[in-house]
C-alpha cells in the first residue's frame, strides 16, 4: 500500500522554490500533514492507554480529588457570600442567614466521603445552580419592593 502512495505523491521538483529551501521543507509548507500512512493513523487514531501502576493511578485520584475539593470549597465560600443577603427573620425569630449556612454545612457533611466523581460532580453543578437561583429570586425581590416603594412614593404629595 505504502508504494501505491508514493506513486500518488506530488513530484519533488515540482515543490521546488526559488529561494533556496529543500524540497523536504517545501513539501512541509505546503500541506503540513502526514508523509505516510503510518503518521496519518498514528496522528488520528486513537492510542490504548497505557496501564498506570499503582502509584501513578494514586497520583490522578489525589489530583482529581484536589480539583473536586477546591470546586467544593468554591461552592461553599460561594454560599456563604450569597447569605449574607439573606437578613430578616424566619417564624421562630432566626436569621435566614443562619439558616442556610446551617444547611449548607449539613450538606456539605453529608456528601464529605463521597467518592464517585458523578456524584460529586451532579452535588456540586446542583450546588452552583441553587446559589444563582436563590440570588436570582432575591434580585427580583428587590426589584419589585424598589418598584412598589417608587410607585407609593409618587402617590404621596
Amino acid at each position: 500500500m505504502t508504494a501505491n502512495l508514493q506513486k500518488w505523491r506530488v513530484p519533488l521538483n515540482l515543490l521546488r522554490r526559488y529561494d533556496g529551501v529543500s524540497a523536504h521543507n517545501a513539501r512541509r509548507l505546503l500541506h503540513d500533514g502526514p508523509d505516510t500512512v503510518e503518521e496519518l493513523l498514528d496522528r488520528h487514531v486513537v492510542k490504548k492507554e497505557k496501564h498506570l501502576d499503582d502509584e501513578e493511578e494514586e497520583l490522578l485520584n489525589r489530583r482529581r480529588l484536589t480539583t473536586t475539593r477546591r470546586e467544593a470549597l468554591c461552592l461553599y465560600r460561594d454560599i456563604l457570600r450569597a447569605t449574607r443577603f439573606f437578613m430578616w427573620t424566619d417564624s421562630r425569630g432566626v436569621l435566614w442567614r443562619d439558616v442556610l449556612r446551617e444547611n449548607a454545612r449539613k450538606e456539605f457533611e453529608e456528601a464529605r466521603f463521597e467518592t464517585d466523581p458523578e456524584v460529586v460532580t451532579r452535588l456540586l453543578i446542583g450546588g452552583h445552580d441553587a446559589v444563582q437561583s436563590a440570588l436570582d429570586k432575591l434580585a427580583e425581590k428587590q426589584r419589585q419592593q424598589i418598584q412598589k416603594e417608587r410607585g407609593r412614593g409618587g402617590d404621596q404629595p
